[in-house]
This record gives structure tokens, C-alpha cells and sequence, in this order.
């Protein structure tokens, strides 16, 4: 089923030519080598060679798991901001299925959204030449009606729901990757306090997907960018930037949601604390020129 889901999405919508763009002018023994990991890779193997859809959330959920586990830590939790229609959000707890399997790190999923379509733009900030009033609204039923008991859907303003429902996350269920779809600046801002919490309810390094910074008109002074430079102005502790040196570390380079990925420093959490950090004492270097 997960497979003819992916074949009808890569025939429609024009992804054939995302398609043809990111994974067809790459190095024709990597494709090759992509059908037989298809085939008989494991879900971690999939997920590296570029093979599930919406990579751009199963390579961070994959990642926060992976992260979680070698902390110990057993439970994680996975933030979409901007719903819609749901079809995001009902991919990712099918994805964090396949990542506990795959890890044994448990994973819940939460999404936010206001319900009622995108508000008024505020000004040139929010790129109303790309978005307005209206925009993606939600069939709040239907949509429930399909969440897996994993799922909790949060319908309001981020601004008044994101204080409550940090509360309720516990250090021993981090969060572990937030995406953020909500388009303009405006909205943005109000949701990136998401990562305003006591430093033990998130992993050290969060990754974030900022799904609205590749229109040609997005730059460091209006939408998503510009949230996240304010964000990290204010914030001495936490910062989010681009994430360090991903594109060298996949095998297929030429995707485009590796410039969304980002990820968020937690600089205040105890294991990047000198007085709690812990770990193994490195081995002597060897080194061949001393005699």
C-alpha cells in the first residue's frame, strides 16, 4: 500500500519533475544500488538512501530516535506546526512507526493549527505574494477520525496553545524534531517559543524543517529566515541554524529538502553543561612523525 501511495504521489503534482531534477541527475551507480536497497534494505537504509517519502521528515525522526537511544531516553515526541488537510501529519506517525520499529525508541506525534485556514498576512514580511487569508484549511473531523493513537491534534493559536501543552512534555519524552509549516513570518514567530522550554524537555540537538524559505522571493528579511534570526537574537542558549555539514553526509546531495533542514541548538542542556557532561575518556592519538 506504502509503496503505490509512493508511485501515484510520483506520478502527480508534478513531482516527476522533482523527480527527474534531484534523483535522475545523480550518479547513475548510486540509482542502481537504490533499487536493490528498495527492495531489501532495511527502513534506516531507505531513509539513507533517499527512498521515503517525505524524506524531510523521516530523516529527522530517524535521527532524533537514533539520538534518543544513545541516551537512553525511550520516548520521544515529534511537533508539525501547520497542518492543513493532514496529509503531512498522518505521513509522519506512519514514519515514526517505522523509526520505533526500527529504533525501539517510541515515538508521539502532535500536530498544530489553527483550523480555519492561514489569517491575514501583517505585511511584506509574511510573502503575501505567496500566501494570503485562507489558505489550506482543514477538515477537522475527517482528519481526527484518521489520527492513530499516537496522534494528538492541537487546534488554536500557537501562541495561546504552545505554553500549555509544553507543560505537559516531560523530560523522559523529549522533543526530538519540530517542523515548521505555517508560511509566514507573522506565525513563525509565534511558533518558534515551541523551543522556549527547560532545556531537559528537548534533545540537545533538535532538528527543525523550515518548509517555506525556497521561493524565490524568501530572504534573510521576511518569512521563515527572518523569525529564526530573530529568534536567535534574543536567545543567548538556543540557536537554530543551518544543519552542520548534512549535505556532504547524504548520499544523494542534490535534494532540495536538505536546505530546509535546520536544527536547534539547545546550548543550556546538561549533557553540553561541562559540570554534568559525561562521556568516555578518547584514547591516546598516535602520532607517526614522533620517533
Amino acid at each position: 500500500m506504502l509503496q503505490s501511495y509512493a508511485l501515484r504521489r510520483a506520478l502527480t503534482d508534478g513531482k516527476y519533475r522533482k523527480i527527474f531534477v534531484e534523483r535522475l541527475t545523480e550518479p547513475l551507480h548510486l540509482n542502481i544500488l537504490s533499487a536493490g536497497v528498495a527492495l531489501f534494505g532495511s527502513y534506516p537504509a531507505k531513509v539513507a538512501f533517499d527512498l521515503v517519502v517525505r524524506q524531510q521528515y523521516a530523516y529527522p525522526i530517524l535521527f532524533a530516535a537514533q539520538s534518543a537511544k544513545k541516551l537512553g531516553i525511550q520516548r520521544i515526541v515529534v511537533l508539525e506546526f501547520g497542518v492543513a488537510t493532514g496529509a503531512g501529519l498522518l505521513n509522519m506517525c506512519e514514519l515514526a512507526a517505522r523509526t520505533e520499529a526500527a529504533t525501539g525508541v517510541l515515538i508521539d506525534v502532535v500536530g498544530f493549527d489553527t483550523g480555519s485556514g492561514m489569517p491575514p498576512a501583517v505585511d511584506h514580511r509574511d510573502l503575501p505574494e505567496y500566501f494570503q487569508e485562507g489558505d489550506y484549511p482543514m477538515d477537522f473531523e475527517a482528519l481526527r477520525r484518521s489520527l492513530p493513537p499516537r496522534c494528538r491534534l492541537i487546534i488554536g493559536d500557537v501562541a495561546e496553545t504552545i505554553p500549555g501543552y509544553l507543560e505537559s512534555v516531560r523530560p523522559d519524552a523529549p522533543i526530538g524534531f519540530v517542523s515548521v509549516d505555517v508560511d509566514y513570518y507573522s506565525s513563525t514567530v509565534r511558533t518558534l517559543p515551541v523551543l522556549d522550554g527547560e532545556p531537559e524537555q528537548y534533545l540537545p540537538i533538535v532538528p527543525v524543517y523550515l518548509d517555506d524559505v525556497g521561493m524565490d522571493g524568501c530572504n534573510p528579511w521576511n518569512g521563515e529566515l527572518l523569525a529564526v534570526a530573530e529568534f536567535n537574537e534574543a536567545r543567548p542558549l538556543r540557536k537554530i541554524a543551518p544543519f552542520n555539514l548534512l549535505r556532504s553526509k547524504r548520499i544523494f546531495k542534490n535534494a532540495q529538502w536538505i536546505d530546509r533542514m535546520y536544527a536547534a541548538h539547545i546550548h543550556d542542556h546538561p549533557t553540553r553543561t561541562p559540570a554534568t557532561a559525561k562521556r568516555a575518556q578518547r584514547a591516546y592519538i598516535s602520532n607517526e612523525y614522533l620517533r
